[in-house]
């Protein structure tokens, strides 16, 4: 089985009650969001699946605590790295199945396949667009610039119909960042993503 998720923000204390709270988690203490992340992940991913994590994994913490956190996390962590993400560190570099910016995989929901764009920064033209691939995504967690990004693609999708453009596919984007309401801060497949 293969999971997304974008943004956990690990020790990150600005993401909880314990700093500002930019993004409004329901969290009083970093203590706190990392066990409730934790047991979600964990509950629901085996060590056979793939996790996709699309950026900023972490954003402070030492590389002790970081190392130990992660390592609890079950499955083959592939890393689309993001602007906070620091693998510096060979112990914790190891962690991961994979490492890198960008990624095109192929996820099946049943016996039809879809073939997925992987980026932490949202792009606006993607390969495969507008032929059914789908573009998955973080950065602007649950922000202004997100909502910009989606209409931007809703007005290209309507230029296209209203235009008779042959576009087999509308552009369909997903944000998987773990604060989105439909995520919940933890791991999702590609149907749970798909049915939001």
């Amino acid at each position: 089985m293969n999971y997304y998720i974008s943004d956990m923000h690990l020790f990150h204390k600005n993401v909880t009650k314990e700093g500002n709270n930019f993004d409004n988690r329901p969290f009083e203490s970093l203590d706190e969001m990392h066990e409730y992340m934790k047991e979600k992940w964990n509950r629901k991913v085996t060590n056979g699946d793939n996790v996709y994590i699309l950026g900023d994994i972490a954003m402070r913490g030492t590389q002790e605590q970081l190392i130990a956190l992660v390592s609890q996390l079950k499955g083959r962590k592939i890393l689309v790295k993001g602007n906070h993400d620091d693998v510096s560190d060979l112990r914790y570099k190891n962690l991961f199945e994979e490492i890198c910016a960008y990624k095109e995989v192929t996820d099946h929901i049943g016996q039809e396949a879809y073939k997925l764009v992987l980026s932490h920064y949202p792009i606006l033209m993607w390969n495969g667009q507008h032929r059914g691939t789908i573009h998955l995504y973080g950065h602007t967690h649950n922000t202004p610039e997100d909502t910009f990004f989606q209409e931007c693609l809703r007005q290209l999708n309507l230029n296209n119909i209203q235009n008779s453009v042959k576009c087999p596919e509308l552009a369909r984007a997903y944000n998987v960042g773990c604060m989105m309401p439909y995520m919940n801060y933890e791991p999702r497949t590609l149907k749970e993503i798909l049915n939001k």
